[in-house]
């Protein structure tokens, strides 16, 4: 018992650092970043089997293949993708983490924390968002479509000022969910294999989760997944920023939050995207989504919020500053919670 305590005390302090570890060094731009190095595996299984159509553009129409048996082989094809990098990410990072800790209790802590830091992308998602709000006020409505693009999925060759920066907001509010409380959620469960596995089942959604003709079958497994692990995540980062509307001060409406939540929370088309925008539109008191442009075809979709003000630059500032507010929330809840858990074992001896 003893020896498990001190490795639940030391799972605590890496939680800890590397959540700190992230807000000041932030997501390097590293050639062998875990995540990039678990995309680098989804490309290759994806080429490994899928080897036609692959100029194909991604679009939200669900088209149906008239080969059944083509279609059957493709969601196969897709599960087997989803199974080998899932059991690969949790099998190198077990090994990883439970070998240091093995070699030396020291070693094992330094790693979890790296690790840790990997996972968590609080200061990338503020920085790169701020990059979009720079070039709005110091640089050409080019440059602000330019650096939005870096963070969306949609077109933004021909959006607006309003566009850029309700794409840089919806953007910010999402990946609160994604990037931050979903990942913290998992690594404060089962460390950084556990976190990790997250990141790979987050990784397959954004590379094959897709609803066209190459995707819609193939990627259906990872797209599944994505909405059931993400299912209590998504409602937990939504009533924690929703608490964080309220600590946030005068630019943001707790009630507001809580109407548009319970009214908006639905308005998309994947069941957890619009659970934490919805929090902040209400918060700010501005209307996100509506149609956008993907690879050059119109998408329709409801709007989130109610149009009581215009959006603006400062928006992006403030839904980075309501992040910030969550995911420290969420550092205590989860670190207090830990302790809890650390102190019963330590009083069972």
């Amino acid at each position: 018992m003893s020896d498990i305590k001190f490795y639940f005390l030391s799972h605590i302090v890496a939680f800890v650092l590397g959540f700190f570890l992230d807000l000041i060094v932030g997501d390097p731009h590293w050639l062998y970043h875990p995540v990039r190095i678990i995309g680098a595996l989804i490309a290759l299984l994806e080429k490994l089997f899928l080897r036609d159509k692959k100029n194909e553009v991604p679009n939200d129409t669900n088209t149906e293949n008239n080969n059944s048996k083509d279609n059957n082989k493709k969601i196969a094809l897709g599960l087997l993708t989803v199974i080998i990098v899932l059991g690969l990410t949790f099998v190198v990072c077990a090994f990883i983490v439970i070998g240091a800790y093995f070699i030396n209790i020291y070693l094992g802590l330094i790693v979890e924390v790296i690790m840790t830091y990997f996972i968590l992308a609080t200061k990338s998602l503020r920085v790169e968002s701020m990059k979009v709000y720079k070039a709005l006020n110091n640089g050409t409505l080019y440059d602000a479509r330019k650096a939005v693009s870096m963070i969306v999925g949609r077109d933004t060759e021909s959006l607006s000022e309003e566009g850029v920066i309700k794409a840089a907001v919806e953007t910010v509010a999402e990946n609160t969910s994604d990037g931050v409380i979903a990942p913290m959620l998992f690594t404060c469960i089962g460390g950084p294999i556990l976190g990790f596995a997250y990141k790979a089942v987050n990784t397959m959604d954004s590379m094959m989760g897709y609803k066209n003709d190459r995707y819609l079958y193939f990627g259906r497994a990872a797209a599944k997944l994505d909405d059931i692990v993400n299912f209590l995540p998504a409602r937990i980062s939504a009533i924690l920023m929703i608490l964080s509307s309220l600590l946030g001060g005068k630019n943001y409406s707790f009630k507001n939050a809580i109407k548009i939540f319970k009214r908006d929370r639905y308005n998309h088309s994947s069941p957890n995207s619009a659970q934490t925008e919805s929090v902040c539109a209400g918060a700010l008191r501005v209307r996100l989504a509506g149609d956008a442009y993907y690879y050059g075809k119109l998408v329709s979709k409801p709007y989130i919020g109610d149009d009581n003000r215009s959006i603006e630059r400062d928006d992006i500032k403030r839904i980075c500053r309501l992040m910030y507010i969550t995911a420290f929330i969420c550092m205590v809840i989860c670190t207090l919670i830990l302790l809890v858990i650390w102190e019963i074992l330590w009083l069972r001896g």
